[in-house]
């Protein structure tokens, strides 16, 4: 699996799960304390509850996505060592940077530093369109 875009995936999976979870588990903390034992009088289970306490949350959530998402596309080191830096198979704007800067190659090292600033800029700005929706 090593050297494949799977194991590219797996790596930043691992790396930003405990950031999203911490993150969610603080975010639901509060709604779980305020409505948990009206859920469970309800005859929700816990795990039943979980979809209920999100959506109760969900900006915070929302913020917590918005912080893996961003821990994910600022990753180089995980990919290089996971997935190296195949052109064409497994390397991404991120390695591409890396490699173009030890390169000398700093204008399209900017170039692409500029488009992940631009990629990052859009997601949280559709993150916010989303969050300030009303459910």
């Amino acid at each position: 699996m090593l050297f494949t875009p799977g194991a590219m995936i797996a790596a930043q999976t691992v790396l930003a799960t405990p950031i999203v979870t911490a993150l969610v588990h603080r975010a639901t903390q509060g709604p779980w304390q305020e409505y948990g034992s009206a859920l469970q009088v309800d005859g929700v289970s816990t795990l039943g509850a979980i979809p209920v306490l999100v959506a109760i949350a969900r900006l915070p959530v929302l913020t917590a996505v918005l912080a893996g998402f961003g821990r994910a596309v600022s990753e180089v080191g995980a990919i290089l060592i996971v997935g190296g830096n195949i052109a064409g198979y497994t390397r991404t704007m991120t390695t591409t940077v890396a490699l173009e800067t030890s390169k000398g190659n700093l204008t399209l090292a900017l170039e692409l530093g500029m488009i992940l600033i631009g990629i990052s800029i859009a997601v949280s700005a559709v993150g916010y369109v989303l969050g300030e929706r009303k459910p």
